[in-house]
């Protein structure tokens, strides 16, 4: 089984204002999931504010998370940026620390075009060994990956996984039987949208990329063994239990909801990056309410 199966724990970097990396607060997160027993660490996803981080910050969380973990949790690391040749070097530098695998979006200012994608990752998935999920998130990168395009990269060597958004229309169901059914379908298809995760699991999706799991990895450890076998009643309970929490993820955007929730539980004093602003106080009480909601009689 390949390291992009099973919960993918999202976690944020904390950094200062200057956006010098936190890397005590950095090792203290990480420890914290993989002491949870999350399946992998994405580390400088869009949750871990990749893109607001020079390439030497990146780097020191790395070295940090690396160390934090030991070995004992593989290590996923987001290497999107708008150039090919600074993307490729990201990829070195996570190699070089010790990562166990990447995850890259097609970043860009100017739009690509899908030729264009599939030559930025062709390039880039040959730089290193390390293996390498492309990041479909087309509500941030506002890039569409066509099927055409999928089934070209699912033959490029190191391209071992994708990261799938909830489809625009049918089921979840239904859009794994169509990857499968193609070319896509020799990859590890994760999904990503926590408020779908529960059902892209039971419908048999190889692994969630969660932000949940970055701030609560036994819950979302529960939710994942429960959805691989198949337990629909414990699925459904927790499901309820994190309505509350899923809408402030709708409202808000999940960094924001992220960065809330890890200061009420005590596990980060840190903000988000400028000219991402800190929840105001009274959506910071309903993340609490929401946390409350979710945790109560869970173990």
């Amino acid at each position: 089984m390949s390291i992009f199966h099973g919960l993918s724990a999202f976690p944020i970097t904390p950094a200062d204002v200057h956006g010098t990396v936190d890397v005590e607060g950095v090792a203290r997160l990480t420890a914290y999931l993989s002491a949870a027993g999350v399946d992998s660490i994405g580390l400088l996803g869009s949750t871990g504010t990749y893109a607001y981080l020079t390439r030497a910050e990146r780097r020191r969380a790395i070295a940090a998370a690396v160390e934090s973990v030991g070995g004992r949790t593989p290590l996923i690391v987001g290497i999107g940026t708008l150039r090919t040749d600074d993307a490729q070097a990201l990829a070195r530098d996570a190699e070089a620390e010790g990562a166990d695998g990447l995850l890259m979006a097609p970043v860009s200012y100017t739009p690509l075009t899908q030729e264009e994608a599939y030559q930025h990752y062709v390039a880039v998935a040959g730089a290193t060994g390390l293996k390498l999920c492309i990041y479909n998130n087309p509500s941030t990168t506002h890039f569409t990956f066509g099927t055409e395009l999928l089934e070209r990269l699912a033959g490029v060597p190191n391209i071992a996984a994708v990261k799938m958004p909830p489809p625009p229309e049918g089921t979840l169901a239904d859009e794994l039987s169509r990857l499968r059914a193609g070319p896509v379908g020799k990859l590890a298809i994760g999904c990503s949208g926590d408020w779908i995760a529960a059902e892209a699991l039971l419908a048999g999706y190889d692994g969630w990329f969660s932000v949940l799991g970055g701030f609560l990895p036994h819950l979302a450890r529960t939710l994942t063994t429960a959805a691989q076998n198949g337990d629909h009643a414990t699925v459904l309970h927790y499901s309820q239990k994190l309505r509350p929490l899923w809408a402030l993820f709708r409202a808000f955007g999940s960094l924001r909801v992220a960065y809330a929730a890890l200061n009420h539980l005590g596990l980060s004093e840190a903000t988000p990056p400028r000219p991402i602003l800190p929840l105001p106080e009274p959506d910071q009480q309903r993340v609490a309410e929401a946390l409350r909601a979710c945790c109560e009689n869970t173990p």
